[in-house]
């Protein structure tokens, strides 16, 4: 049995007409600012506060294997999950040097990797199992194992100290499970769904589209969102759902990344409707399901880059505007307090 939290509606009028009149009266003329000013509205709503402060944030990186990997849904082969995994711990990876520039907190959780790791700074061990069964041939998860994911997500966030969680996750094959997601849940056609991964040529994608059209049609009668999650995994996946519901709980800002992650707040999003309000979206891939799903969620990427790596990179590169955004509404003088005339 899943717990799921309740989810408020954060939607205050007053605020909102507070924080619109604050911005509007800074030095600079009406919406001169562009999205930056969309964005600072945003936070001072999910913060609650006119004068937002963004602290401690923390990067959330959700590691774990595929069994439907096995079917060649990627270009590269599952060995390269834990061989991230270490690389991230290293400090080598690309979030792992990103996190480090702009001082954000990077932990690494093994969700259900297909190898055991020593126990070290900066990793959480809550392996469900070593990845998840191949969703081709059943569930890729039992709905125990998904509700235990779940609430590894949301115990690991209840842990972390600070006011914003930017999502991250590593997992060949886990492209296919995002676009298994976006294509039951809000019902596009699975070839609109699927991308390259991580790399794939014309001919490797058009076979990857036709697995997942066989994986949806197995699971034609997983339609809720707890279902659809079991069916097509993975841990990773489902932990960072729990996550989110968690974050979404305790009124964080949730920064979504790529693909992968935007799936999880896809699902988190299915079962409580107003998770989106708590949600910031970091860039949109090159994956063509992550447009569609964000305009499913509502959501206006902030950076437009043509990244498809996931690990929270995207998550990452985006963060100094949120930074800027709240600093804006902070320090940014009004015409009446710099002496500065309208007209």
């Amino acid at each position: 049995m899943t717990t799921l939290p309740e989810i408020p509606d954060l939607h205050d009028a007053s605020l909102a007409a507070r924080l619109q009149h604050l911005i509007d009266n800074k030095t600079k003329p009406l919406g001169a600012l562009g999205k930056l000013e969309a964005l600072a509205l945003r936070i001072g709503a999910i913060l609650g506060r006119e004068a937002p402060v963004l602290a401690q944030p923390q990067m959330l990186v959700c590691a774990a294997d595929h069994g439907l990997a096995a079917r060649g849904v990627s270009a590269y082969p599952s060995d390269v999950t834990w061989q991230m995994v270490e690389n991230f711990l290293a400090g080598g990876a690309a979030v792992s040097v990103l996190a480090r520039q702009h001082g954000l907190a990077l932990t690494v959780v093994d969700c259900g990797v297909r190898r055991d790791f020593a126990p070290r700074d900066g990793l959480l061990l809550r392996k469900i199992a070593p990845g998840t069964a191949d969703a081709s041939a059943g569930p890729a998860m039992s709905a125990a194992q998904c509700a235990e994911a779940i609430a590894n997500g949301r115990a690991i966030v209840r842990e972390m100290p600070g006011n914003a969680l930017l999502l991250g996750e590593m997992g060949i094959g886990n492209s296919s499970t995002a676009a298994l997601l976006l294509a039951r849940l809000v019902g596009h056609d699975i070839e609109a769904c699927t991308g390259a991964g991580t790399g794939l040529d014309a001919q490797g994608r058009a076979r990857k589209a036709q697995v997942l059209r066989e994986v949806l049609a197995l699971h034609a009668g997983a339609t809720a969102p707890l279902d659809a999650l079991a069916a097509f995994g993975g841990f990773e996946l489902a932990t960072l759902v729990g996550a989110v519901l968690q974050a979404a709980e305790e009124r964080r800002v949730i920064v979504l990344d790529g693909f992968i992650a935007s799936a999880a707040v896809l699902v988190a999003q299915a079962l409580r409707p107003h998770v989106v309000q708590r949600c910031v979206a970091a860039h949109v891939s090159a994956e063509p399901g992550h447009a569609l799903l964000l305009a499913h969620l509502g959501l206006d990427p902030l950076l437009h880059l043509d990244l498809r790596l996931g690990e929270g990179s995207g998550a990452a590169l985006a963060w100094p505007l949120l930074e800027s955004a709240c600093l804006v509404l902070r320090e940014m003088a009004s015409f009446e307090a710099a002496g500065v005339s309208r007209q």
